[in-house]
């Protein structure tokens, strides 16, 4: 038995422990039998000082009110006193504390999910683009547009059938990590376009890029924003 312990709940205060007894016994917080829950709060202090845990001067201030409380619903009344208070119950005050502190406990707890549900967010910094300069002064969209079209009618294009070139993702992996193990395992991505340097080629060298991340295969960093995107191996 010497290496037997028991653990108190800690609470942040007064109202804490007593909304605690409260639903423990599953007590209806309007109609609260104040002789039951002040033998409980009682003995719950007699417990944390058994145990050389600092009580509080607001756990103190507490036991005493409840204690009131309890006396004052035990003593008898006077008629005259009867017919002037029946409608006051010395549990209210009592009571209007104890719903606003769970009112309270209750938006502490949402903000608290709110916060978790926050953190599996990452937010990029604003980022700056260069200026946008306007049109020269009397040229508009519509004269660049025929000028472009004279142009392009101007010009005999030659044109020629080309088969499309499938690339793979696996194909892409297995150049990805054949060029980095050949350049001492540090490559920028722009040197991944090693076949056409088609969009087909750059869409199966990002996804091939991804699926080497999931991995765990390699590893990428940028310095800044708009800097070169650099890869390397993992092991």
């Amino acid at each position: 038995m010497s290496g037997y312990t028991i653990k108190l709940e800690a609470f942040e205060g007064p109202l804490a422990l007593l909304m605690h007894l409260i639903e423990k016994s599953q007590i209806d917080i309007y109609n609260i039998p104040i002789a039951e829950i002040t033998e409980q709060y009682l003995y719950y202090l007699k417990a944390m000082e058994e145990f050389d845990i600092e009580v509080a001067s607001e756990f103190l201030v507490m036991a005493a009110t409840l204690l009131q409380i309890k006396s004052h619903m035990l003593l008898p009344r006077p008629v005259i006193a009867e017919a002037a208070d029946e409608l006051i119950d010395p549990r209210q005050e009592l009571v209007d504390r104890l719903i606003e502190y769970r009112k309270y406990k209750q938006v502490a707890q949402f903000l608290n999910q709110l916060g978790s549900e926050r953190d599996k967010y990452f937010i990029r910094s604003p980022q700056e683009f260069a200026k946008q300069f306007p049109l020269p002064e009397g040229l508009s969209l519509d004269d660049l547009l025929k000028a472009f079209a004279a142009l392009w009618e101007s010009v005999i294009p030659d044109f020629a059938v080309i088969a499309p070139e499938e690339i793979s993702v696996k194909d892409k992996m297995h150049d990805i990590m054949t060029l980095l193990r050949s350049n001492n395992g540090k490559l920028e991505f722009h040197k991944l376009m090693i076949r056409t340097g088609s969009r087909s080629e750059f869409i199966a060298a990002f996804l091939a890029l991804l699926e080497l991340i999931r991995l765990k295969q390699i590893m990428i960093h940028q310095e800044k924003q708009f800097a070169p995107i650099c890869l390397s191996l993992k092991e």
